[in-house]
């Protein structure tokens, strides 16, 4: 394991002693939970990668940046500490220097002969090694002009956290693009679909009845999601398990691997069992978790397959990952995309509160079993106002308490649970990022104490599994990759031995 004190000297941010040569412009204060993500503990970095079907032009890529992204304030705007003010830290727009920000590496095509894929992982698990320079804005964009098994060239951009959440720094990256078949449109993103209201139910006392029933779900989930948050603060830990980080994992790099599978085989299970896509995400996850941790305690036993006859799980894991909920309303991306053009204004910024999802981790005879069972468990959270609860708990501990005991209640809950899952939701339509049609998008991130994320994203008809691992923690993130693939397939197959659909 590498050392973790190496990193410490770029965490220290800018002094303003002296008055800095920047624009002039408003000054603003950086949010509670932007400034959580510069200690030591959070150094989080958001990483965005882009399979492109075409070579990437960089000079066009630098020439669109300056009347798109560089409108953006945050990423046009050093963080620096405001020494009359406690050093509380404020936002300070200055000039960039996009020759600064744009990184094309010279690469030797020695390097490509053994696998061009192989060159692009070890280059951002090496970029994961490093951190933001903060004497200029916070983002950088590296394009490899590698050919890999499936894109003609790779962009990869990096975004420290305190600039925003996850889900809007991808929407914002989405409003810099435009669609394929229409140059001068935005991509869409499907909306959800509300139930119908059946005529019958609004009739006599059932809607009453209902409401009442709904009102005392939500007070009580909301209870014992809000104990079992503070229980995991203080004292409740997740079974260690080999997937489970240990302490100092924030501070190693990352080994960054996807797979893109078909989003119409999510959505043939989908349909078939009246569900949602995060629902069978959810449930193709804890299927391959579960195979993948009773290979892990299976190690040095005699294989015998994983069914339930052969299981080498300990009984009663608790397994439970941390998805940190934007609160913010949610910036669309048409309003992004007035933003850069036209000078709008848009809500930006991280409110986030903590959800503690628990996954099963256990072998099943019936793969369709995961999937009932992680509908259940998401049907459970959305009667629960605990992402709420959690964000205003952490505002009091920052108001009171001040940033580094908040940053130690948050890393203190991370810790305790084994890991992070989120799936996003991407255009239906084929994009282009300034004229370079886009292969496939893989988000991701770095510098959380997690020894591992998953990440889905869709994008037109595909789905990519991200995985951000801690090689000492997961040595074999490919068979991982491998379980999830298998997972779905069985899942998929299971649903048309049974004619659950008409595929």
């Amino acid at each position: 394991m590498e050392s973790i004190r190496w990193r410490k000297p770029s965490l220290k941010p800018i002094q303003t002693k002296t008055k800095l040569a920047m624009e002039e412009a408003k000054e603003e204060p950086l949010s509670p939970s932007a400034r959580l993500f510069h200690e030591p503990n959070f150094n989080v970095h958001v990483i965005a990668i882009m399979g492109s079907k075409s070579r990437i032009n960089p000079q066009v890529i630098k020439e669109k940046l300056v009347h798109t992204l560089l409108k953006h304030p945050r990423f046009s705007s050093l963080q620096v500490v405001d020494e009359e003010k406690n050093g509380e830290m404020k936002w300070v727009r200055t000039k960039v220097d996009l020759d600064k920000h744009i990184v094309v590496p010279q690469v030797d095509e020695k390097n490509l002969q053994e696998s061009p894929d192989k060159f692009v992982e070890n280059y951002i698990h090496n970029l994961s090694k490093t951190t933001l320079d903060k004497s200029k804005p916070l983002w950088d964009l590296h394009l490899l002009n590698v050919k890999t098994s499936d894109a003609e060239a790779v962009g990869v951009f990096r975004i420290h956290h305190s600039l925003g959440d996850g889900t809007s720094l991808i929407s914002l990256l989405l409003a810099c693009t435009r669609q394929t078949a229409h140059p001068d449109k935005i991509p869409t993103i499907p909306g959800n679909k509300k139930r119908p209201i059946n005529s019958s139910d609004s009739k006599g006392l059932w809607p009453y009845v209902a409401k009442a029933w709904s009102f005392m779900r939500l007070f009580w989930n909301t209870i014992v999601d809000v104990l079992m948050f503070m229980a995991t603060t203080m004292f409740l830990k997740d079974t260690s398990t080999p997937i489970k980080g240990k302490p100092g994992s924030e501070f190693n790099p990352r080994r960054f691997v996807y797979r893109t599978v078909s989003l119409d085989d999510l959505k043939l299970v989908k349909n078939a069992l009246n569900m949602t896509i995060n629902d069978v995400a959810l449930g193709v996850t804890q299927a391959g978790l579960s195979v993948y941790l009773n290979r892990r305690f299976r190690e040095g036993k005699k294989d015998k397959g994983a069914t339930e006859k052969n299981n080498n799980l300990p009984k009663n894991i608790r397994l439970r990952s941390t998805l940190l909920v934007n609160l913010r309303p949610s910036t669309g991306i048409q309003a992004l995309a007035d933003m850069m053009d036209k000078d709008t204004e848009a809500k930006w910024g991280n409110w986030i509160g903590f959800v503690l999802l628990p996954f099963k981790i256990v072998l099943r005879d019936d793969p369709l079993d995961y999937i009932r069972e992680a509908k259940a468990t998401i049907d459970r959270k959305k009667n629960s106002l605990e992402a709420i609860y959690t964000f205003s708990i952490s505002e009091l501990a920052l108001r009171f308490f001040g940033i580094k005991t908040s940053s130690s209640i948050s890393h203190r809950i991370i810790t305790n649970t084994t890991m992070c899952f989120s799936n996003l939701v991407g255009p239906q339509e084929e994009i282009g990022f300034y004229g370079h049609p886009m292969a496939y998008l893989a988000p991701s991130s770095y510098g959380q104490p997690h020894a591992l994320m998953i990440n889905f994203q869709s994008y037109t008809n595909k789905m990519t599994i991200v995985l951000s691992v801690d090689e000492s923690v997961i040595p074999d993130p490919h068979k991982l990759l491998d379980d999830l693939e298998q997972s779905l397939k069985l899942i998929k197959d299971a649903v048309v031995e049974r004619g659950l659909c008409y595929k």
